[in-house]
């Protein structure tokens, strides 16, 4: 691989923004900042571009194995280069579910060979394999996913022994998704009650409500306080539970929370024309919602921005309410959609470098990846923030074709995505599809 010279660049890294230049050898940062000289090197001139920790992505599902007429590694891996995600952690629903040692190293294998971007991958709990989880390769899980409400997949984990048995003993963080699956079906029983089987799409946050997050997410938090546990509660969307998260920045807490780009970026009164297409697991719910949500990215209460991008066909999401799946492709656009803010004056671009590249590193424990650091792996973003990128006149690279964003012309432009040192993206261009590397975690 040849040694790289990125010139000129508006390093971004660690709270701080550095005019100078970096360089990479045998796929990591040999250098970052002040002037370097670039003979017998490939030269890049960011003039006028920021240059990222590229973003580790915590919550995806890429639908393999399974759901391949979805998404698959091989292109959902393309399309999170394409929008500056240099590394990510997949999901468990899908089919088989990844909850034995053997799904697990299948995943592993499958994406050694087709992942174009670095990958972890989560062991999924049920109701009935907590001996698995208890003797799983640390090495091969980036932790273990529980369900604690009913989403896609019916992976639910509702055996309160269950429960506690995996929180007393797992020897990995453990990432939730919290919705109380009792009073869904409560809501759901209402709605249907009162509009039959032509329930709207705007009765969906009501139906996954405020209460059915706190009740959940409340509970998480309980059993993890009891234990000791590592807890990462994924997809907040409520602000009654930003209550049960500490502000502030400490890279000791061990209970920290997530957002996900579309619940920063759109409220409940996009339904009336998004419809079914915005429709997700927790619901994108009311504008106060939202904005407390911007609020805790802001006052440290939530620690990683994360995208749990979710393809599914047109034709599905084109079915009624009811029918509709639920979940957004939004890998390609997610860091874009976060520039918004930045352009708006509600977030610094130090602080989504912290809460997309280094505290995913952090709490996760990620080796050498997340910084701009001297010896790291040469995991980088170049991102133009004054150039446009106009949604509808680009591909929509993941596999089933669309985007939420349809219709947006950002004020941001993802222009190179480096992967271990090699430029893979460039400005609309694949430049190479050499496989990247698993995620390896200090776990001492």
């Amino acid at each position: 691989m040849p040694s790289t010279v990125i010139k000129n660049a508006r390093i971004v890294n660690e709270g701080t923004i550095v005019e100078g230049d970096l360089s990479i050898r045998d796929g990591r940062i040999d250098r970052v900042g002040g002037r370097i000289d670039s003979a017998g090197a490939r030269e890049i001139d960011a003039r006028g571009a920021y240059l990222l920790p590229g973003m580790i992505d915590d919550q995806v599902h890429f639908r393999e194995p399974g759901f391949e007429h979805k998404g698959t590694i091989a292109t959902e891996s393309r399309a999170a280069l394409a929008g500056g995600i240099t590394s990510y952690m997949e999901m468990p629903n899908c089919n088989p579910q990844t909850i034995t040692h053997q799904a697990l190293a299948d995943k592993h294998a499958r994406a050694a060979r087709v992942s174009l971007a670095n990958y972890g991958f989560y062991l999924g709990a049920t109701n009935d394999n907590l001996e698995v989880i208890k003797s799983v390769d640390q090495s091969l899980a980036c932790g273990v996913k529980v369900f604690m409400g009913a989403s896609t997949g019916n992976m639910l984990v509702d055996n309160q022994a269950t429960l506690e048995g995996i929180f007393s003993s797992t020897p990995l963080l453990i990432a939730t998704h919290c919705e109380d699956t009792p009073t869904i079906q409560a809501n759901e029983a209402k709605a249907r009650a009162k509009y039959g089987d032509d329930i709207p799409v705007t009765e969906h946050p009501n139906i996954r409500s405020v209460d059915a997050c706190y009740k959940s997410s409340s509970l998480a938090v309980g059993l993890a306080k009891r234990h000791g546990t590592r807890l990462h509660v994924l997809h907040l969307t409520t602000e009654k539970e930003l209550s049960l998260f500490e502000p502030g920045t400490n890279p000791n807490k061990r209970i920290t929370a997530e957002v996900c780009a579309h619940h920063l970026f759109f409220n409940d009164t996009w339904y009336a024309t998004k419809g079914t297409l915005i429709k997700c697991n927790p619901a994108i719910k009311r504008p106060s919602d939202q904005q407390a949500l911007i609020g805790g990215v802001n006052d440290g209460r939530i620690e990683i921005i994360a995208t749990d991008h979710a393809p599914h066909t047109r034709e599905e999401k084109a079915s009624k309410y009811a029918q509709a799946p639920s979940g957004l492709p939004l890998v390609q656009h997610a860091l874009l959609s976060l520039m918004e803010h930045v352009h708006a004056g509600r977030f610094t671009i130090e602080r989504v470098v912290e809460k997309t590249a280094h505290a995913p590193a952090r709490c996760y424990r990620v080796r050498e990846r997340g910084y701009l650091r001297e010896g790291y792996w040469a995991d980088l973003t170049l991102l133009d923030p004054n150039a446009t990128t106009e949604v509808d006149a680009t591909p929509v690279y993941s596999k089933c074709g669309w985007t939420p964003f349809a219709g947006f012309v950002f004020r941001s432009r993802i222009r190179a995505t480096f992967v271990n040192g090699r430029l893979m993206y460039d400005d609309g261009r694949f430049e190479s599809d050499e496989p990247a590397m698993a995620l390896k975690f200090d776990r001492s």
